[in-house]
This record gives C-alpha cells, structure tokens and sequence, in this order.
C-alpha cells in the first residue's frame, strides 16, 4: 500500500490543479457543462467508453479489463452551490453567487486521479463504472440518472461513494454500516386567513398567530411522538408572512427541514406534522394546505461492503486513521437512492480539523470560507485504487 500511495502522490499536483481550476469555475445543478466537458474528456483520453447525458449533465466512463465477471460502481458529484465565496484564493470562485462550498470539486478531482492511474497502471479483472453525477445539492441528481437507466446501461454488484468531513484529521476515514446518513424531506405549509386591519383583528382570520402556534407545537413532535432512543429533526427555518405593521395578512408561510435516520421515524414524523398543523390551523379558524416533499431517503450501506471498505481504509492508512463505527449523521445525501437499489458504501474522508495550519479544511461545508484541503486528492485517489483493484481482483 506504501508504494500505491506513493505513486498517487506522485502525480497529485496535477490534479490539485485540476480541482482549483473547477473550483474556480462553479456550475449549479443540472448546469455542470464545462465540469461535466472536462471530464467526459479526461476519461476518454484514457481509453474509457464514455457516455453523456445521463441525468442531464451527468457522464459515466467505463472500463474492462480481464475475464472477471464482478462489476463496481464509483460515484463523485459535480455540483456546486448558490453561495458567494468569501475565501480569496487565487483559484476562489469567478461566478458571483456560486461557489463549491462542499467539495464536489474535489471528490471529482479524486476520482479523475484515480481514474487514469487505473487506466494506466491498475491491476484488475472485471468492469469498473466511474459515475460523474449533476445535482446532489437537493435536486436529486442521483435518482434521475437512475430514471434514465443508469444501473440498466452500467450494471453494478456493488457501489461506493465518499465526501470530506470537515472538522476530522485530514486523511482519515470514516464508515459506519447500516442508517448513516438521515432522510431530509422538505414542508411548506401556507396558512390561508382572512386579513383585515390590525385595529380590528376581531374582524380577521389571522394566519400569523396561528403560525406561531404551530412553530411552537412542532416543538413536540419530536419531544413527545419519536422514541427517544431514535433520532429525528424538526426544523422550521422560514415564516413568511405580512409587510406592514397595521395590517392582518392574508396568508403566511412556513418551510420546514424534516429529517430522521429510520424509515418508520419517517413516516410517523409526516403523520404528527399534518395532523398537528391542521388541528392548529383549525383552532384559530384558519386554513392550512401542506406540501409535504420526500426528498432524500435514509442513506443505508450494507455491512458486507462496509466492512470491505474499511478492510480497505486500514490496509491504507493504517488503525488509527480508519474509524469503524463512525457516528450517525443528520446530514443527507441523494447517493441514498444508489444504496436502496444495489448493496454499497457512502464513506468520508477527514477534510482537516485546523491542526495542520488550513483552517479553511476545518470550516463547515456550505459555509462562505470553506474550501476543499488539497491533501486528500492523493490519499483518496489511493483509496479509489486499491478499493477497485481488490474488489475486482482476479
């Protein structure tokens, strides 16, 4: 393993380059063309069969080798965010409003790194699929690449996936089997009233009181309908409603975050927020439509390809840089819909906790100053490496 991470480091720079450069140029969901350019043509110099298209700007490359009938999927996002940049590099984001403020940069550039290595030097038998894909950031990139016949178009036995953790020692590893990552389903709930004149609220329907009621209710969801031995997260993050002081509006507004880390807590959780939302609204002789969203499901690895994961992680780095069982997360991440289709792992790798003097490797993603830590494009390449040369052994 000494000598694999050698020879990726040995070539890291480049790629380094490679992700400043994309770093630099941010592209939304769906809207990934010249980071989705640059990789179709990577991977076509290096001898993979490329297809685009596949979810709008996403692109798979693929590669046989050998007689091995076994086939692995790899999976890096491409997308960036509706964030304006605060870090001034010389590679900060040239686009305002847009910035890569969680990494997607560089998990590309991790996997193009391992990419050519394996075209050119890597040892296997089987069929390996890189998956380059659009919009993870809330548009369910994954899922409609699937839709389009992704897995029917590059068949997999087993799929892998890995993002930066910022705030955990750079190069480390983290993996846990089972429930990892939390569902994230998204509420908007409009509350329709009468408005009138604040003099006279008696004359009014007021939508604003019942949506401090209900702000205060969903308080209890959690609090007194989940076990308290499960996780769940109510969270109301807009109220909208009204423009002047004197005046009653119409219709106010809420928008919440709903998350949990089982499927039934999922379920019971959208059960206790329509019941309560409307016996709220009712109360105060308003009227409330729901829109209740399931976005993301509960992201779920298997354990025998968890397990050989972190086999993985160890052999590379060592003991003590690769955690098993890491924590749950509340975070979410559409690689869900993958892992509820064929077996696999979602793992991270440590973005840096600040101790190595980059402490913008320790800013939270989706934060204006994060920036991805250059550092990891040569280990997490390795890993890419040795998971695909194991896993496809011959």
């Amino acid at each position: 393993m000494a000598a694999l991470l050698d020879a990726l480091y040995a070539q890291a720079d480049e790629f380094v380059a490679m992700r400043q450069d994309i770093h630099s140029e941010p592209e939304l969901g769906f809207e990934e063309f010249r980071t989705s350019d640059l990789v179709a043509e990577r991977l076509t110099s290096w001898g993979y069969q490329v297809e685009r298209g596949i979810g709008g700007t996403g692109v798979v490359g693929q590669l046989r080798r050998g007689t091995g009938k076994l086939r692995i999927g790899l999976r890096a996002d491409m997308d960036a965010l509706p964030i304006v940049e605060t870090n001034k590099f010389g590679y900060s984001s040239r686009k305002s409003g847009v910035m890569h403020a969680c990494g997607h940069d560089g998990h590309t550039a991790m996997l193009l790194a391992a990419a050519r290595y394996i075209a050119k030097s890597g040892q296997f038998s089987g069929t390996l699929n890189l998956i380059f894909q659009p919009a993870e950031e809330g548009q369910g990139g994954a899922k409609r690449m699937m839709d389009e016949g992704l897995f029917e178009k590059y068949p997999c036995d087993a799929i892998f996936a890995m993002h930066n953790m910022p705030g955990v020692a750079q190069g480390t590893f983290h993996l846990r089997d089972g429930a990892a990552m939390a569902s994230a389903d998204a509420v908007t709930i409009t509350l329709h009233g009468v408005g009138g004149h604040g003099a006279f609220p008696h004359r009014a329907q007021d939508p604003v009181v019942a949506a401090a009621s209900i702000v205060m209710a969903l308080q209890t969801v959690v609090s007194r309908n989940v076990d308290p031995l499960q996780t769940a997260v109510v969270t109301v993050g807009a109220l909208n409603s009204g423009v002047a002081n004197n005046v009653i509006p119409q219709m106010a507004t809420l928008k919440l975050s709903v998350r949990s880390l089982d499927r039934d807590v999922r379920n019971l959780l959208e059960k206790r927020i329509r019941a309560l939302v409307n016996a709220q609204a009712e109360s105060f002789g308003v009227r409330a439509e729901i829109d209740y969203l399931r976005n993301y499901p509960v992201l779920v690895n298997t354990k025998t390809e968890t397990e050989f994961a972190y086999a993985v992680a160890r052999d590379l780095v060592g003991d003590a840089k690769a955690v098993y069982p890491a924590p749950q997360l509340t975070g979410s991440e559409d690689f869900a819909f993958m892992l509820e289709s064929l077996p696999g792992c979602y793992l991270f790798i440590g973005n840096g906790d600040g101790a190595d003097g980059n402490p913008s490797g320790a800013c939270m993603v989706h934060n204006p100053g994060y920036d991805f830590n250059d550092k990891n494009i040569g280990v997490g390449s390795a890993y890419w490496v040795a998971l695909t040369q194991r896993y496809l052994r011959d």
